[in-house]
């Protein structure tokens, strides 16, 4: 197994483990529009993407209305929802060439090593939304930044992400990250 991989099985169970502490689902997140609920149902939507990507099949929208991917109880959803992608990312679906916006086509392995940024975002927001510990790991945090310079130009012309904010002076790179994707930490 690759960095890319562990990395993604860790930054899948960082969010499992936000996931199943949330108790309010109706609260407002970082994200625009969504509550809390809205982004566990983008993430569980992560999952069926990431498995059609592996089947070679057409990808679902996991942006519009992403709730639906939700049944009452996000947890079971989000864990049917892992279980049904972690069973089709063999070998051949690992290296099986995805579109990955201006990069082209990249091996699935490659993309799911990208994806840890998507994971840690909402990992985040999904914290930060529920008043939960919203530390996310540093080697991810660091790993994450690299794919977001590749990545945020055509994720803001797309709409997906906010301009920019400044920092504060000497903040750590999770801050420097959040700050690059549009986001404030609250002090």
């Amino acid at each position: 197994m690759t960095w890319e991989q562990r990395g993604y099985e860790r930054a899948l169970d960082g969010f499992q483990e936000t996931l199943s502490r949330v108790r309010v689902w109706t609260v407002p997140s970082p994200c625009a529009q969504w509550t809390a609920y809205d982004v566990a149902g983008h993430m569980i939507g992560g999952q069926y993407l990431i498995k059609a990507l592996a089947l070679g099949e057409s990808v679902p929208d996991v942006n519009t209305g992403p709730g639906r991917y939700c049944t009452p109880d996000p947890l079971v959803a989000w864990e049917k929802a892992r279980t049904g992608c972690a069973a089709v990312l063999g070998e051949d679906a690992l290296g099986r060439p995805v579109p990955m916006g201006a990069l082209g086509e990249v091996p699935l392995g490659d993309f799911l090593g990208g994806y840890i940024l998507e994971l840690l975002t909402h990992t985040w927001d999904l914290a930060t939304a529920t008043g939960q510990d919203a530390d996310l790991p540093a080697d991810l945090v660091h790993h994450a930044f690299a794919t977001a310079q590749v990545v945020a130009p055509a994720l803001r012309s797309a709409g997906h992400l906010g301009p920019p904010r400044t920092p504060p002076a000497r903040a750590s790179e999770q801050t420097r990250l959040l700050a690059f994707l549009g986001r404030q930490e609250q002090p």
